[in-house]
């Protein structure tokens, strides 16, 4: 684990997150400072920022030293900034929770988002947290045989954007579809057991909202261990969780961790601006060609899987 001189690191959890104090996001800090910023994400896999007055412009500026911004499919971004994403809830929207439940961002992609970098703009008096899993540490306290059958698997990640889905009470965070109805459908097979493209280090890498099913398998065959690996993966052991403030950031790496937004916050407004970092495509332990048959005969909606 890094040891900075530039600034101060508190870990949250035994499994991953850590404070950083010491960086003022609203100045510019050298290349030193932001090697040892990228290797604490490497580290703990989600560093938070406290007490950070940023405008916009700021925000934008400080999550792109990460990444280029990745526009999401089915979700608008600000008409003013449109590297930014507004995720608003009003106190009395009884709507779609959006992120909800487990998951990693996007994984329906075929390069889904390196991370994210959230800014808390307004909160509730209580409530509203957010939790991580370490996903490496999944995979690392599943049996040695669990993991030996998981290492050459392929699953597929399928997403259906509903307008419907996404509505709220207050507005609508959809992309306009065509017409009201529409549905865009999007799916993609990623390696079950994901190789980190800076670390190396192998982590699990399946959700319970977009993972459907395993390459080669009927989804009937494939979600009882789904079920089983994305219950396992949330245990508390690794797990954290962040209690917000105004002024809070959050950047995540989206490549070996799922999270949870809690809505217990009913009554109250809360506005978080999101900056979505461009990824690229997971690697796994063997190629997708080198270990699977073709499974074009098990994708259509003609055989009675969908």
């Amino acid at each position: 684990m890094i040891n900075s001189p530039h600034f101060d690191i508190k870990p949250v959890s035994g499994a991953l997150g850590a404070e950083i104090h010491g960086v003022d996001l609203t100045k510019p800090f050298s290349a030193a400072v932001f090697e040892d910023l990228h290797q604490a994400l490497m580290d703990y896999k989600v560093i938070f920022f406290r007490d950070q007055d940023l405008t916009p412009e700021q925000h934008i500026a400080f999550s792109r030293r990460f990444g280029e911004p990745m526009e999401d499919m089915f979700v608008k971004e600000s008409e003013t900034y449109p590297e930014l994403m507004e995720l608003l809830k009003e106190a009395d929207d009884t709507g779609y929770n959006f992120g909800g439940s487990w998951h990693s961002d996007a994984t329906y992609r075929t390069s889904p988002p390196l991370g994210v970098s959230l800014y808390a703009r307004e909160l509730p008096p209580f409530g509203g947290d957010t939790i991580w899993c370490n996903m490496e540490m999944v995979l690392e306290n599943l049996s040695a045989g669990m993991q030996s059958m998981l290492e050459p698997l392929y699953a597929e990640h399928l997403a259906q954007g509903y307008r419907e889905k996404l509505a709220v009470i207050k507005g609508d965070y959809s992309k306009s579809f065509e017409n009201l109805g529409d549905v865009v459908r999007v799916e993609v097979n990623h390696p079950v057991v994901r190789v980190h493209p800076v670390t190396g280090r192998k982590s699990l890498f399946i959700n319970d909202a977009y993972t459907y099913r395993f390459a080669n398998m009927t989804a009937e065959e494939s979600q009882p261990l789904i079920e089983y690996l994305c219950n396992f993966a949330i245990r508390p052991y690794f797990t954290c969780r962040f209690r917000w403030e105004p002024g809070s950031l959050a950047i995540w790496d989206n490549r070996n961790t799922m999270h949870y937004a809690v809505s217990d916050y009913h009554g109250h407004r809360r506005l978080m601006h999101r900056y979505t970092i461009q990824g690229d495509k997971p690697m796994g332990m063997v190629s997708f060609s080198d270990s699977h048959t073709p499974v074009d005969h098990l994708l259509g909606s003609d055989n009675g899987h969908f």
